[in-house]
């Protein structure tokens, strides 16, 4: 008998197509949440700063004509009268506006000290006639202070002045720009130091949480499902109190007058209290205290799935203990280990409160800078700058740690 082929109806295609597309929609629309909450809480956040640390339209909407007027100066002397006398009429009228402050901040960022020159000599210009600024506005400005006879002075107002510009992310690496267009190192060397810091301080914090939490790991892991369930409610206890607490604890720990520098004194190892507070140590000990139990939840989760019958094998096949842990055991608890090690990496890199509380000047990281410049310089495009830089930073060490030592590269020998 020859089979027969048979061809599908129209109708029954069309309702099978769909109900595909309803299928899918109903799946996109339950990801719609999700999609919302990260655009909102991750992108939109992350674009803004990216954008802001390039981005300062405030010099260019207070001085347009001086600005227009600087492009073609040199840079070397004093710039023409035409343009002292735009410079003064501009700073009479941010006077009037009350916005000559908005100028001083962004002046003084590029050129330190100018905040108090830029005030005063707005609070004189206010006085004066507007026809008195139009034929005598040099000689009222250069009297005004003799910072303005500096053509250092005019360099910095005419870099302060484009609407994007990557001056901010030289700032944030101690680079600035020279007087020819080249660039060159900052006399004080601040951010490269400070990243240099976090990445040590952060370094040190996830050995530490190694070092402690993978043998409390690996014995929750191999205990009694009693012990195990009662171990495991001390390592989340940490995530039943208040942060503020833990690390307000550590303060009353390792103070001056605390239980630590007591108990040395009480045991006559110490005739003196060891300064412990608002130190690099402070930070780094109370860091690794908060972090732990991110080191130690992905370890016991990846152990409790490993049959102990594979370091039993090797231990009867004539392989020392050390030896089949090393061999076997060690490679197969690497995805958690590396899990563990990137939380608390990542976290740290980022961490803020603990070093404002603990760390003082001494035991601050980049976060502390970062925050600095947001709530109390104002500097927001400089804040943008550090944080996109410490995000680029994070991404590439991600990628080399992912390359080298990701769980794709786990060999087991």
């Amino acid at each position: 008998m020859i089979p027969t082929s048979h061809t599908l109806d129209p109708d029954d295609a069309r309702n099978a197509a769909r109900e595909v597309r309803k299928r899918r929609l109903q799946a996109f629309l339950f990801v719609v949440p999700l999609l919302v909450f990260i655009i909102f809480a991750f992108v939109a956040p992350i674009t803004t700063m990216l954008y802001r640390s390039v981005h300062n339209p405030t010099v260019a909407n207070l001085l347009p004509e001086t600005l227009i007027a600087l492009e073609d100066w040199s840079g070397e002397d004093l710039p023409d009268d035409t343009i002292l006398i735009q410079f003064a009429t501009d700073l009479k009228r941010m006077a009037n506006e009350r916005t000559s402050g908005q100028l001083a901040d962004e002046i003084n960022r590029a050129l330190p000290g100018m905040s108090s020159v830029v005030k005063s000599t707005a609070r004189n210009l206010r006085r004066v006639e507007d026809s008195a600024i139009a034929t005598n506005g040099v000689a009222l400005l250069l009297d005004a202070n003799d910072r303005w006879s500096d053509p250092t002075t005019w360099r910095a107002v005419r870099d302060a002045g484009p609407i994007y510009s990557s001056s901010y992310y030289l700032t944030a690496v101690d680079m600035e720009r020279t007087v020819s267009g080249g660039i060159a190192p900052r006399d004080t060397q601040i951010y490269k130091q400070l990243y240099t810091k976090t990445l040590k301080m952060a370094l040190i914090i996830t050995i530490l949480t190694v070092l402690l939490g993978y043998p409390l790991a690996f014995f929750m892991a191999h205990a009694a499902s009693g012990l195990a369930n009662f171990l495991m409610v001390f390592v989340l206890l940490p995530f039943w109190t208040s942060l503020l607490v833990r690390t307000t604890a550590w303060i009353a720990l390792l103070q001056t007058n605390g239980v630590v520098n007591s108990t040395l004194l009480a045991l006559g190892i110490t005739d003196q209290p060891i300064e412990m507070l608002y130190t690099q140590f402070a930070t780094i000990i109370a860091m690794t205290h908060i972090l732990l139990p991110f080191m130690v939840l992905p370890l016991y989760a990846v152990m409790r799935g490993i049959d102990n019958s594979f370091m039993r094998a090797a231990i009867s096949m004539g392989s020392r203990p050390i030896g089949a842990w090393y061999r076997i055991y060690l490679p197969m608890s690497l995805p958690g280990l590396s899990a563990g090690a990137l939380l608390v990496f990542i976290i740290s890199v980022g961490y803020y409160i603990t070093p404002a509380l603990v760390g003082g000047v001494d035991g601050q990281m980049i976060s502390n800078i970062i925050a600095f410049h947001m709530q109390q310089s104002n500097n927001w495009e400089l804040a943008a700058a550090l944080g996109s830089l410490l995000l680029i930073l994070i991404l590439v060490l991600y990628w080399l740690f992912d390359k080298f030592v990701g769980t794709s590269n786990i060999k087991l020998g």
